[in-house]
């Protein structure tokens, strides 16, 4: 629901603060005093288009600002999500600023937003009822959801499946028209996947097998190196070709210090460390001797490695950065050519497919658009009843159909009509031109289509023009039931409408200095009782209207 506006220096707003409740709210005043300000103000902060106009005299911009509280309303969480920004504890604050120039800047809890990202938040968000253009029931395309909601879960299960079909329809068509697309472009490819193939297939890799040639490369190589140096290492230990090399040393020093440790048996343990040192020397001269011997000069084998490391190469510049991307590359392979060498008959598959889905599709679309129609006229009797209610008995009202292809939503173009007065033709709803007459239409359709509706702010100005009376008891009323399922505010010259509201605020405009000055302010107990006595055309202290006015309010 809509929880906060403050607006700052827009038209003759200074500075105005409003905080709104959950059910119906009423806004009143002399006329002129300044209600449809606020109400554009807030049509300004869902997006609507402003001119520089709007800007107090004297004042450099324009502020406006509402605050959603959308903890109970998880699908608009949802959009918000999507479009970008993430909302905290489920808040929703909305800003435009408005430059003397005429430029604007939007933002959506703080952070910068388009002006479309703005109307696409705040689509189905708030429906405002009477001049503006941010009226959902007026928007043709949504007609069909009214009516599907409305008339139950039988149209909105078959729509489900009209809609998974469809979506099966078209992907089927989508794969048929690929493999028809080009057939010499197919033969190319399957060509191009052949040697592909057949160029992964027959290097009969082996995962590993580059990083074991490697290292062999590395070793053969580099064979002469490796052989000069074993030979000094093990000349080094074995003391081969000249004095005393490690193993001689150690033995000599072995013998001297198994005398002393004859004498002081202290020395035991490095006689022990010796004896193992003497030990690993002689395991090190054996080891790098088998080495040296093993040691490899082959060419030929050097150069076979070389090739064998450059076609892997030249395999990972094609198909992938490892031996594993290019076995599993070559698998997909496999799996294109199967489809591209299997395509006349995968081709026949489809047609075969298609023609069994638009039989499904088109079945179901007829009974949705039967469901539809059966719906159709008993719910244009509820809206010609509610329009009666609401002083114009002589409207007609119905829904108007047109067969077209079967889609996503079936096969029915639908439109509300209307003839608000005797002799007219029934003429598309977006059409009606007159406020408060739209007013009371919106009223109609939103009382019949109460619980399929999933607007949660309904906005209704001038909802109350050339009515008065009986007339206005029943528009109160009404617009108090639909407060019931979503958060009304609607702009009033008639307490009649006035006391039914949960909330009331009262407009006023003054004069401070040579500025005029819109303010508003929550009236209460006696308060608001001197203001439905004043709306009822007497004075604040006359005794008769406050007494009307008192039971006025207690009836309501």
């Amino acid at each position: 629901m809509l929880t906060q506006i403050h607006v700052k220096d827009f038209a003759l707003i200074d500075d105005l603060s409003i905080e709104l409740g959950s059910g119906f709210n009423v806004l009143t005043g002399e006329t002129g005093a300044g209600k449809s300000i606020i109400i554009d103000a807030i049509a300004a902060v869902l997006g609507e288009r402003l001119s520089g106009d709007l800007v107090r005299t004297g004042a450099d911009r324009a502020v406006v600002e509402a605050l959603f509280d959308l903890t109970e309303n998880p699908s608009a969480q949802e959009k918000s999500r999507e479009i970008g920004f993430d909302l905290e504890d489920g808040m929703l604050l909305l800003s435009r600023e408005l430059s003397s120039a005429g430029k604007s800047q939007s933002r959506v809890n703080g952070r910068i937003s388009t002006l479309s990202m703005l109307r696409e938040l705040t689509s189905g968000l708030i429906d405002i009822h009477g001049q503006h253009e941010h009226q959902s029931l007026l928007a043709v395309d949504g007609h069909l959801d009214i009516l599907d909601h409305w008339c139950g879960q039988e149209a909105l299960d078959l729509r489900s499946r009209v809609a998974d079909m469809h979506s099966r329809l078209r992907s089927v068509k989508s794969e048929l028209e690929r493999l028809r697309s080009d057939e010499r472009e197919r033969v190319r490819m399957l060509d191009l996947y052949e040697f592909q193939r057949s160029e992964i297939e027959s290097a009969k890799l082996t995962v590993g097998e580059d990083e074991e040639l490697s290292a062999e490369r590395t070793r053969l190589a580099n064979a002469e190196k490796l052989y000069e140096l074993a030979t000094e290492a093990h000349a080094a230990i074995s003391g081969s070709g000249r004095d005393g090399g490690a193993s001689d040393l150690l033995s000599s020093a072995l013998t001297q210090l198994q005398s002393m440790a004859a004498l002081d048996e202290s020395l035991a343990p490095v006689v022990q460390d010796i004896e193992t040192a003497l030990y690993a020397s002689e395991q090190a001269q054996s080891a790098v001797r088998n080495y040296r011997d093993d040691i490899e000069f082959n060419p030929a084998r050097l150069e076979e490695i070389e090739e064998r490391l450059d076609l892997i190469r030249t395999l990972k510049r094609k198909y992938g950065d490892t031996i594993e991307e290019i076995i599993a590359y070559g698998s997909d392979v496999a799996g294109r050519i199967d489809e591209l060498a299997h395509s006349e008959e995968r081709s026949a598959e489809l047609v075969r497919e298609i023609e069994r889905v638009e039989d499904e599709l088109l079945g179901a679309a007829r009974r949705l658009s039967d469901v539809r129609k059966s719906g159709a006229a008993q719910f244009a009797a509820a809206v010609e009843t509610e329009l009666s209610e609401l002083a114009m008995s002589n409207t007609r009202f119905s829904v108007s159909f047109e067969e077209c292809q079967p889609g996503a939503r079936g096969l029915d173009r639908m439109e509300f009509m209307i003839s608000p007065n005797p002799g007219e033709p029934l003429k598309p709803l977006a059409k009606i031109a007159s406020g408060g007459e739209l007013s009371r239409i919106m009223l109609a359709l939103k009382t019949v289509v109460a619980g399929a509706d999933r607007v949660p702010v309904l906005i209704f100005d001038e909802i109350d023009s050339g009515i008065g009376g009986r007339t206005a008891q029943v528009i109160g009323r009404k617009l108090a039931a639909v407060a019931g399922s979503a958060q009304v505010i609607c702009v009033t010259h008639l307490p009649q409408i006035a006391s039914c509201a949960d909330l009331h605020f009262s407009v006023e405009k003054s004069v401070e200095g040579k500025r005029t000055l819109v303010s508003i302010r929550r009236v209460d107990g006696d308060a608001r009782v001197e203001e439905v006595a004043r709306m009822l055309g007497g004075l604040e202290d006359s005794v008769t209207a406050v007494e009307h006015a008192k039971e006025m309010l207690g009836s309501a």
